[in-house]
Order: structure tokens, then C-alpha cells, then sequence
């Protein structure tokens, strides 16, 4: 039995792209996150576990980049790896309305603004 009953490790993969006709399993996200019984992220829980929600992102060749799960003012949800520095967080596009079970798609805006979907792959017990 985990210690942390609510939280799961979530994999995303790279939905089709004009790049990636086939979507891509190596460019994606792997993050842990409270979800309720209906997937849906659990913010009340996350306060609690903030500390254990983590992000891998992995991207091809480059170099992957580990960070939190953050909750923004206002409700939304992101992405924040650069502690200190400049970097700009990896916004969620309606993390807080999407149900994380395999099979399902959620997007992803990037440093850069660009958007991207993935599909949900994986959702496990930690």
C-alpha cells in the first residue's frame, strides 16, 4: 500500500503533429499529481503533497528537465522547472477540467507559447 494513496505518476505523449504523423513516445511528460476518483487533479490534496509532485519532461535529444506541479492564482496549473532563473512556466490548457485517465488528451503550452496535445498513457499508483 503506498504512503501516498492519492497521488499517481501520469505519462503523456506526444499527440500527432504535422512533425510526428504517428504522435511521438519520445517527447512527452511524465508528472505526479493527486487525482479524485474521477481523474480530475485534486487541489486540496496537492497542498498537502505539493512537495511530491514532480515533473520529468523529455524531448527528443535535449536534455530532460525535472520541476513541480504548480497551482496559479486564479486556479490553473503548470509546469515550473527554472527555480531561480528566467525560464517561463509550461502551462496546463485546462488541467484543472480534464479527467488524466489513459486514452484522453490534454494540451500543453510551452516556454515558447506554442501549443502542443498529448495523450494521457499512463496513470499508476506511485
Amino acid at each position: 500500500m503506498s504512503e501516498f494513496p492519492a497521488l499517481r505518476k501520469i505519462r503523456l505523449n506526444l499527440a500527432r503533429t504535422k512533425e510526428f504523423p504517428q504522435g511521438s513516445a519520445h517527447h512527452g511528460y511524465e508528472f505526479t499529481a493527486p487525482l479524485d476518483e474521477s481523474g480530475h487533479i485534486d487541489a486540496a490534496m496537492w497542498k498537502k503533497e505539493r512537495q511530491h509532485c514532480r515533473v520529468r519532461r523529455f524531448w527528443g535529444g535535449e536534455e530532460e528537465e525535472i520541476g513541480h506541479l504548480v497551482h496559479k492564482p486564479g486556479g490553473s496549473w503548470a509546469f515550473h522547472y527554472d527555480i531561480e532563473g528566467e525560464d517561463d512556466d509550461e502551462a496546463g490548457y485546462r488541467f484543472g477540467a480534464h479527467a488524466f485517465k489513459p486514452g484522453e488528451y490534454v494540451s500543453i503550452k510551452d516556454e515558447d507559447g506554442d501549443l502542443y496535445t498529448f495523450q494521457v498513457v499512463t496513470v499508476q499508483p506511485v
